[in-house]
């Protein structure tokens, strides 16, 4: 059978469904049907149908009307449900919750200002998978608030899931730079981001012993990183209602007042260590000798400057050198400074430089490499020399390498070299800063200009990291990441350098997982997960049938992504 067209001399063409066959060599056929009354794009389907073509080629049949990027997004909301995000913010849903979550899932797909969020929002399925509909800033900013309102709620919660009776908390300190000065926490201070002339906000961030961020606290730029610690420690007692816990401190956060403070309440224990000038004090003192640590790189002391309190006392080879090479590099630096200063004056000789100008410039040197106590400088009108305090120098060498960590812990409770091991675990503080402040998260710059806001968005923050430390853990295996660090620093050497584990050395350098995935970086396996896209088709020959979704097939890596978004352990009652 087949589909004729006849023409007709003043109508429109009969379109007859015919059928023909052979009788020796002429060709006979019959009309089955007019089909003249169809419609155009039926006869085609039925002549398509008849040559045993496909009925409609995908591109004529189908039109793609929008995609949406979606693969990302749904990696990200896995996690977060099997995290229990949603009940962690409130217990009954409400728009401003989703919102909320909404806010926290963006801050990690893609940072940005809540006037720009809200743009990106409809460029993504994450409005969509959220329920969310079209939202303005207003409506951002609205769910901002409310999740500032509820901070002291949900950072309970986080204690209550992370902090334990007797268990560890990590606390550090750090700063952002702030854009504009009319916010009453931006002050001038010390800035950790290296921006002249911008005032900072200070903020605290309180983490259990593996990292995760339970809570923080915003501060004026003015406030000093000990000043901070009281409020902390009123807060692990009062509202998280911990009796016993050990706060584990860097040497600039835990100074001899704070830590003196800490003895007066029972139950609350610490761990923190020594400045170097104190370390140089147990050396002269005859506490520990330098050259026994040749052979050996930790060792525990007692000291009567120190009553109390256990001393492990560590020394790093590798660290020493790295000490060695930087102070040489600074003393040499310093003494170029000089050269120059000596030569001008040295030129000016009709009319000397004055001993204040000299001294000024000499000042500015100094205060630039920070090396200046290793030098006797000579001025006078006209003359300057300098000369380099070779004893102080060797007497500061004598402990390079050396630190040493101080606890009030008993040794039943925690050995030495665990106390070596918890102290530099406040690197994973200072990692989960770097998340915050660079391309992860992008704390900074802060815009906002009233302090609520301020603390709300410092808090949205690090609820956006605590999805993705747990996120990172997840996706390990497809990482460049050493899925046994952890284990491996609970069994090491804690004093000896950190070197990867022989599986992370085989994974690095292969490229590949052991089921020939490909590797990637935290942002690049996103961008990847991105190209998984949820796509909104209709019929080109029906235009008035709905639209329908359609998303892409998942490579196998995405497959694996969401396999393991949806199924990674948590150690902790939802």
């Amino acid at each position: 059978m087949y589909v004729e067209t006849v023409p007709n001399r003043n109508s429109k063409p009969a379109i007859l469904l015919r059928e023909g066959w052979r009788e020796g060599r002429r060709v006979r056929k019959r009309t089955i049907a007019n089909l003249s009354a169809w419609p155009a794009a039926k006869i085609e389907l039925l002549r398509r149908a008849l040559r045993d073509e496909p009925l409609a080629a995908p591109g004529e049949a189908f039109a793609i009307e929008r995609s949406l990027p979606h693969g990302h997004v749904e990696v990200v909301l896995e996690a977060m449900r099997r995290l229990g995000m949603a009940a962690l913010l409130d217990r009954r849903r409400s728009p401003r919750r989703d919102r909320a979550l909404a806010l926290i899932a963006e801050r990690v797909l893609r940072p940005a200002s809540k006037l720009a969020t809200a743009r990106l929002l409809d460029d993504s399925t994450l409005a969509g998978e959220l329920g969310l509909g079209t939202l303005d800033e207003d409506a951002l900013y609205e769910a901002m608030d409310w999740l500032g309102e509820r901070q002291e709620r949900i950072e309970r919660r986080l204690a209550k899931r992370h902090l334990a009776e007797g268990g560890q908390a990590l606390y550090d300190v750090s700063s952002s730079y702030y854009e504009g000065r009319s916010c009453p926490l931006a002050r001038f201070g010390h800035s950790r981001d290296g921006k002249r002339g911008r005032p900072v906000i200070v903020y605290g961030l309180l983490a259990d012993a593996e990292g995760r961020p339970v809570a923080v606290r915003a501060h004026p730029g003015n406030t000093a990183d000990p000043s901070t610690l009281p409020g902390e420690v009123e807060r692990l007692r009062g509202a998280f209602g911990l009796e016993r816990v050990v706060l584990v401190g860097d040497r600039g956060m835990l100074t001899d007042a704070r830590i003196a403070d800490l003895r007066r309440r029972p139950g609350l224990g610490w761990i923190s260590a020594l400045r170097h000038r104190a370390i140089r004090q147990l050396a002269e003192g005859g506490a520990f000798q330098p050259s026994l640590f040749d052979e050996r790189g930790l060792a525990e002391i007692a000291s009567d400057a120190y009553p109390g309190e256990r001393l492990a006392v560590c020394r790093n080879p590798l660290l020493a050198e790295r000490r060695r090479i930087k102070r040489e590099e600074l003393l040499a630096a310093s003494e170029a400074g000089f050269e120059r200063i000596a030569r001008e004056v040295a030129r000016r000789t009709r009319k000397p430089l004055p001993a204040a100008e000299i001294a000024e410039k000499a000042a500015r040197v100094k205060s630039r490499f920070k090396v200046g106590k290793h030098f006797d400088l000579d001025i006078a009108d006209g003359a300057f020399s300098w000369a380099r305090r070779q004893a102080g120098i060797d007497r500061e060498a004598a402990v390079d390498g050396f630190y040493v960590v101080r606890t009030d812990q008993p040794a039943d409770r925690l050995t030495a070299e665990d106390a070596v091991r918890s102290y530099k675990s406040l690197a994973r503080v200072e990692r989960a800063f770097r998340c915050l402040k660079t391309i992860d998260l992008r704390i900074r710059p802060i815009h906002h200009r009233i302090e609520k806001r301020v603390r709300a968005h410092l808090f949205l923050c690090v609820l956006a990291y605590y999805v993705e430390w747990h996120l990172r853990q997840a996706l390990a295996p497809l990482l460049f990441q050493d899925e046994g660090l952890d284990a491996a620093m609970a069994a090491r050497d804690p004093v000896a350098a950190a070197m990867p584990s022989a599986a992370a050395r085989r994974k690095k350098a292969r490229g590949t997982t052991s089921d020939g995935l490909p590797l990637h970086g935290f942002s690049s396996l996103m961008a990847h997960l991105a190209t998984r896209c949820r796509n909104r088709c209709r019929l080109k020959a029906d235009p008035d049938a709905p639209a329908f979704d359609r998303d892409t097939e998942p490579t196998p890596l995405q497959s694996r992504a969401l396999e393991l978004a949806r199924s990674f352990p948590v150690n902790f009652t939802l």
